[in-house]
């Protein structure tokens, strides 16, 4: 039986603990066990340290657990991408995912910008994400910033 959402912790990382190593290479799998190889556009550890790209990490049990990720990426002064969205395999439907997109929002306001998007994929796999995405305003969009048609793709975007 699962239980509400547990008090999380959000952090501005800088990606050198070794447990974001680790989950973000479980991330990485599982985008590319459920997508194309040419449809796979979640960023590596090294893509993710980049300028322009904000990363956090929500931790739970005062900060003993890992329980999800987000990162926004800037594209320009007033419009950004969500990236590297994860909720533990253990911590899933406890809302850790609504509560890092929260999250990000809220950075995302603070930045100054007016519009944020995102793409995640389209197969079965990714049907919670989306409907999550949705909930929280999300409506679907063309390809953006460095993105094409693709039909394992869904691009996502949302006004602040």
């Amino acid at each position: 039986m699962r239980t509400g959402t547990p008090a999380l912790a959000f952090r501005l990382d800088d990606l050198r603990d070794p447990r974001l190593a680790a989950f973000l290479q479980e991330h990485l799998a599982d985008m590319r066990a459920a997508s194309p190889p040419d449809s796979v556009h979640a960023l590596d550890l090294e893509r993710l340290r980049q300028p322009g790209i904000r990363f956090w990490s929500a931790w739970a049990d005062g900060g003993a657990t890992l329980a999800g990720t987000g990162a926004l990426r800037r594209i320009d002064a007033g419009h950004g991408e969500i990236k590297s969205m994860r909720t533990a395999a253990a911590l899933r439907g406890r809302g850790i995912a609504a509560a890092v997109l929260a999250h990000l929002l809220d950075d995302a306001r603070a930045q100054g910008w007016r519009r944020v998007s995102l793409e995640t994929g389209a197969q079965p796999f990714f049907a919670p994400a989306r409907a999550l995405y949705a909930r929280h305003g999300f409506e679907p969009c063309d390809p953006f910033e460095g993105y094409s048609a693709d039909p394992a793709s869904c691009f996502m975007t949302r006004l602040l």
